[in-house]
């Protein structure tokens, strides 16, 4: 059996631009929903939810005949964490708040196997389909996209040297907490952050490497797409519920 391909990971490698939707509800069948949209990838978050592991499992087996890819968010840059996701069969990952170069390193080495990195060894784990697949420690980082988050003033100052680390393949601005570490909370489109997301995506355009963003109003994705970013977010399945179920009981009341 083959090491299967990494179709968001390729689609960065070769420049085209994929829309998203961001997944916070926990739900295999939300996932399974929301995966057959249309979207090309699905953001499924364990930072700021209550998504815990099986429950992610879960939710990837009901994406796996859907037009989307799935991207996992840990709660954290941490080497346990990204284990336990990679050997579930996570093979795209969003690392939150890294803020320098030694901790994009960090992130990478947590991937890879040794002596590239310091990724526990098994091939029992459904990322090597329980170990019907040939070869998966010489081949997995191959399959493997890992994207970090630049949400702070201080990361976007070192994002030049952030992207130019070996083994990351995007990055992604989070707005929200890059607005409240300007001083500017709960206000992402402040001129100022702006001015600061703009500056980063010409930073990385320039570098070649891919960029990122999650963005509510379609004003807001359509400008950042310009601006160059080659995966953004649009929404969220949460807030999609939201709006649709409260506008659907105020058109009757």
């Amino acid at each position: 059996m083959q090491l299967p391909k990494n179709q968001f990971k390729a689609k960065l490698q070769n420049g085209d631009l994929q829309i998203g939707l961001w997944s916070t509800l926990g739900s295999s069948i939300v996932a399974e929903v929301i995966a057959d949209s249309g979207f090309d990838w699905i953001l499924l978050d364990t930072e700021h939810t209550h998504n815990e592991l099986p429950m992610l499992v879960a939710q990837m087996q009901a994406m796996a005949t859907g037009t989307a890819s799935p991207i996992v968010r840990p709660a954290w840059n941490d080497a346990v964490l990204i284990k336990r996701l990679l050997d579930s069969g996570v093979n795209s990952l969003l690392i939150p708040f890294v803020q320098n170069a030694d901790e994009a390193r960090a992130a990478v080495a947590a991937t890879r196997y040794p002596p590239a990195g310091i990724r526990g060894a098994t091939t029992s784990g459904r990322a090597a389909r329980y170990g019907r697949v040939k070869d998966y420690l010489h081949n997995a980082a191959e399959e493997i996209a890992v994207v970090v988050q630049i949400e702070t003033a201080e990361a976007m100052a070192q994002i030049d040297a952030i992207a130019q680390v070996d083994g990351i393949d995007a990055l992604f601005v989070g707005p929200a907490d890059l607005s409240a570490s300007m001083g500017f909370l709960g206000n992402a489109t402040h001129p100022d952050v702006q001015a600061a997301i703009k500056q980063g995506f010409d930073t990385l355009n320039a570098l070649g490497k891919p960029v990122g963003i999650l963005a509510y109003n379609p004003d807001n994705a359509r400008r950042y797409i310009e601006w160059g970013a080659r995966f953004v977010a649009v929404g969220s399945d949460l807030r999609t519920l939201l709006q649709g179920t409260t506008a659907l009981a105020a058109s009757y009341k």
